[in-house]
């Protein structure tokens, strides 16, 4: 039997529906899914089945214009993440068609893209007319030579199984890459912090900073099949911590009680999560906070 495996590497403006499909296309909630923007951070790997290929998707920050340092790292992350794929998909969405950060990433795409396939999918085809998906992926084809368009939706699951049969036939022939039960090389400190971050920004809406992050830093197992986990969100300001912690402290215990069930669900298992809020001032500027992320504190010079 041959097989085939290697890396899917999607990438797009800030919230076009990358951790969406990559969740979708897995089966399995890997990825921080919100309706901020920015908030996938490191480079997550989800692995998806099909047929007999491994299909190794790397879900990539949204590429934006960068202004502080956290941002370029981010930036980086997204391009470096492209650059190691042997395939990449370029998500833009539907309804806000060819928008000037999509420009952006086109004019950037030939460098990075070298000989690999690059397929176009346009998501969020429920929000848009048959005429004007058709013009928009016209013009897209005209401005890049796309190796295949799809038309989708990763909320709805509408086309994804068609982008994953051509992914799954189009990678290099070779030995899987991971163990067949494994969906994500992202370790469980990383997606238990990541699903507590996902509260954060839901619960908060407009008033989450931006300059917040959460930590994951015991984790102990007991003997009744349980796990204690602590976790540590970081924010820059005074102001910022009143803000997470809420009147009386009842913002934290429900985000933390949201994170709790979330994560009880994933692994299976009672989990008792105890989440503390501090504030680092110079967090965005310490390199160990950018390796926790998953991301290099370097690639945010400049």
């Amino acid at each position: 039997m041959t097989t085939r495996a290697g890396f899917v590497a999607l990438i797009g403006e800030p919230n076009a529906g990358k951790s969406t499909l990559t969740n979708t296309m897995v089966g399995a909630k890997v990825s921080i899914v919100t309706h901020k923007v920015q908030t996938t951070r490191a480079r997550i790997r989800g692995v998806a089945i099909e047929g007999d290929a491994q299909i190794v998707f790397v879900d990539t920050p949204g590429l934006f214009k960068p202004r502080r340092r956290l941002d370029r790292a981010m930036v980086a992350a997204a391009w470096g993440g492209a650059a190691d794929a042997d395939i990449i998909v370029l998500l833009i969405e539907a309804h806000r068609g060819i928008t000037e950060g999509v420009k952006t990433i086109l004019a950037n795409l030939e460098d990075v893209a070298g000989k690999r396939p690059v397929a176009l999918a346009i998501n969020k085809i429920d929000r848009v007319e048959a005429p004007k998906l058709l013009a928009l992926s016209q013009e897209m084809n005209e401005r890049f030579p796309f190796a295949q368009s799809f038309m989708i939706s990763a909320e709805k699951g509408y086309g994804v199984d068609d982008l994953r049969k051509w992914l799954a036939q189009e990678l290099p022939e070779g030995p899987w890459l991971y163990p067949e039960d494994q969906i994500a090389d992202l370790p469980l400190r990383m997606i238990a912090a990541e699903m507590t971050r996902e509260k954060l920004t839901l619960r908060l809406h407009q008033e989450l900073p931006y300059q917040l992050t959460v930590e994951t830093g015991n984790w102990e197992e007991r003997k009744d099949g349980s796990a204690r986990i602590d976790q540590v969100v970081y924010v820059s300001r005074d102001g910022h911590k009143g803000i997470v912690l809420g009147n009386r402290g009842e913002t934290i215990k429900a985000i933390s009680k949201a994170a709790r069930e979330e994560l009880e669900e994933f692994l299976g298992r009672r989990i008792h999560l105890f989440v503390q809020v501090k504030v680092r001032e110079k967090w965005l500027d310490e390199a160990e906070r950018y390796s926790e992320m998953g991301l290099d504190f370097k690639d945010g010079n400049g």
